[in-house]
């Protein structure tokens, strides 16, 4: 006869007992023992109950952030596009006030007209002293632009046309040592001859002795010359020098028209300068 193996004889023994307890809890037998179990079991199963809650909490908070983020993440794109269109609203918005600005210029002199034009570049080019202080502008030839032309804003003077290709043209500035400009003083009319400087504000010389030049006077083209119309703005004196043994007292001039944030800008076309006066930004206009 064979021998039956230990694993075996666990296996009846163990579905014996499982028999034997099943009847029992079937007649009721085992009611005090089940109850004393649980009662020994309800603390572990209150701590597995409140583990699983705490598991529970941590698993829905996770998702909960994830959402979040995703949330805050899609609210920061929004408030990126919505702050790049107020800054090219606020820019339109600018744009618009200053060509206002030249439109209401230009309704205050209709005797002359305009061309507008936008600056396109900055411009450092040799010339026959140092170097020439130029702006960039898109209209030329082809828009009837010529050498000498005037080029103001609603500000005031800027400087004259340099030199002018098919459809952009350079603008001497009124602050280039070049430059030369006839002017007078607005308050009591005293004459002189604005000049520029290099890395320097433009000074308004060759001022008669003995006439009162008071800081917060106002330069204007005085017409003399025929080079520029009369009564631009060109700047105002922030400074007088006089000398009683010199000849002639100067003015430092502030320009009226900032001219390092220029963007657009008038051409005065149907002005011409008077003949014999050269296009030569050498010349004093």
């Amino acid at each position: 006869m064979s021998r039956v193996s230990g694993s075996t004889l666990l296996f009846f023994g163990l579905a014996a007992v499982a028999m034997t307890l099943l009847i029992l809890s079937s007649a009721g037998q085992l009611a005090p023992a089940e109850g004393l179990a649980m009662r020994a079991a309800r603390p572990f199963l209150l701590a597995f109950n409140g583990i699983g809650r705490q598991m529970s909490n941590v698993f829905t908070t996770a998702r909960d952030l994830a959402s979040l983020r995703a949330r805050t993440q899609q609210l920061q794109t929004q408030v990126d596009t919505l702050t790049i269109e107020n800054q090219q609203l606020q820019e339109l918005q600018n744009e618009n006030a200053r060509l206002r600005e030249l439109l209401r210029f230009r309704q205050l002199n209709p005797t002359y007209d305009f061309k507008g034009g936008q600056v396109i570049a900055r411009v450092l080019s040799p010339g026959p002293s140092n170097y020439l202080s130029t702006i960039a502008i898109d209209l030329g030839a082809e828009h009837g632009i010529q050498p000498g032309m005037p080029v103001v804003t609603e500000a005031g003077l800027v400087g004259r046309i340099h030199k002018v290709g098919p459809a952009s043209s350079t603008v001497l500035l009124l602050t280039d040592p070049s430059s030369g400009i006839q002017a007078l003083l607005r308050l009591k009319r005293q004459v002189g001859v604005v000049m520029g400087r290099a890395g320097a504000l433009p000074t308004m010389d060759f001022i008669p002795q003995g006439e009162k030049v008071s800081v917060g006077d106002v330069a204007i083209t005085s017409g003399l010359g025929g080079a520029f119309p009369k009564n631009i703005v060109i700047g105002q004196v922030v400074e007088v020098h006089q000398r009683d043994y010199e000849m002639f007292q100067s003015a430092t001039l502030r320009p009226s028209v900032n001219l390092d944030r220029l963007e657009f800008v008038l051409v005065i076309t149907n002005f011409k300068p008077m003949p014999g006066q050269p296009d030569d930004p050498e010349s004093v206009g």
